[in-house]
């Protein structure tokens, strides 16, 4: 299964009352660290884990912990230092260096931590704030759009009140990733993207693309670029678009539905003057799109194959909606081009 947090929960949730939880989460690093605070886990009774909260290296330890927290009912609070020669992270040769506090919470039927709320809100993709007490079986989730919080909002923080450190973490669901066109170099794209756990729509009107035996990783395949595509990119909160239909019209029909709709990235397979075409078959100029914009689509990784290529996209996609800096795939123009005829 996917380590995403909606994933995790999916786990939780479906054996909830069968047997004993604890939630794991990192709430503070010092130095290099594998995860940083706000990363999570679950551990249930039968020792089985859901996710990670280090490279691998520190989960039966934290298994081993957990086991406490069941028992006593309260929060256990464990410290990993990288440097000290004594602790096991560094027997381990865990090689980061950091040091890594975690808290291990128990969750019970009468105190599930908010983790019923958080569960509601991924599973319809609305965003949040989680708060849990550090030190403390405490913590709530509050629903709400966190876009227009301040810098140190974005990423998950301590803060100080009169009742003690309480760790906020941003929540936001997975991306949903539309992709426009259904052919063969597609269906890395679809099984790369389930693979990170994101969602994905597929659509192509042409009845020997798209099939179903083919993407059977794909969340939704439709068949029209009209109205109710655009209703659907709307209702889902689709937050990319990838146009990799190797046909200008429907490339353009497509980009023209989802051109009014809160996408936040829209990447375009082929060479820049191919996207020009797009731009004039949809009769829409590249100043009236909102979101941003890949054209050539995705990162220069240096790949040909479909596979190196979806690889790239996603990489591109996944760059767009988390804010980071990297290289645009300019010398991948002609190997992309290749792809597009």
């Amino acid at each position: 299964m996917s380590n995403q947090l909606s994933a995790m929960l999916n786990a939780w949730h479906a054996n909830r009352d069968a047997t004993e939880w604890v939630l794991g989460t990192v709430y503070r690093t010092d130095g290099s660290a594998y995860r940083k605070a706000g990363a999570m886990m679950l551990i249930n009774g039968h020792g089985q884990q859901f996710g990670l909260l280090s490279g691998g290296c520190l989960e039966a330890d934290i298994i081993r912990n957990a086991r406490k927290a069941m028992i006593t009912g309260k929060a256990v609070m464990l410290v990993y230092d990288g440097n000290d020669e004594d602790d096991l992270s560094f027997k381990l040769g865990v090689g980061c260096g950091g040091t890594v506090y975690i808290m291990l919470q128990p969750v019970t039927a009468q105190n599930d931590l908010g983790l019923s709320d958080l569960h509601h809100a991924l599973t319809h993709r609305e965003s949040g704030l989680y708060f849990q007490k550090v030190g403390d079986v405490a913590g709530h989730f509050e629903t709400g759009d966190i876009t227009g919080h301040d810098t140190a909002q974005q990423s998950a923080h301590i803060e100080k009140r009169a009742d003690g450190d309480w760790l906020i973490t941003p929540i936001r669901p997975e991306p949903h990733v539309l992709v426009i066109g259904g052919g063969l170099d597609a269906r890395p794209v679809i099984n790369i993207a389930h693979e990170m756990g994101w969602q994905t729509t597929l659509v192509d009107p042409r009845a020997a693309n798209a099939r179903a035996e083919h993407f059977a990783h794909a969340d939704t395949i439709l068949r029209k670029i009209d109205d109710d595509l655009a209703r659907h990119v709307f209702e889902a909160k689709v937050d990319a678009v990838i146009l990799m239909a190797h046909s200008i019209s429907i490339d353009g029909d497509a980009l023209a539905v989802v051109k009014n709709t809160p996408i936040k990235h829209l990447s375009a397979l082929g060479p820049n003057h191919r996207f020009a075409e797009v731009l004039k078959h949809a009769g829409i100029t590249r100043s009236d799109l909102a979101f941003d914009i890949s054209s050539p689509a995705g990162l220069d990784i240096g790949g040909q194959l479909p596979e190196s290529i979806a690889l790239s996209m996603l990489s591109g996609i996944h760059a767009g909606l988390f804010k980071q800096s990297a290289v645009p795939a300019v010398s991948a123009v002609p190997a992309m081009a290749r792809a597009a005829e």
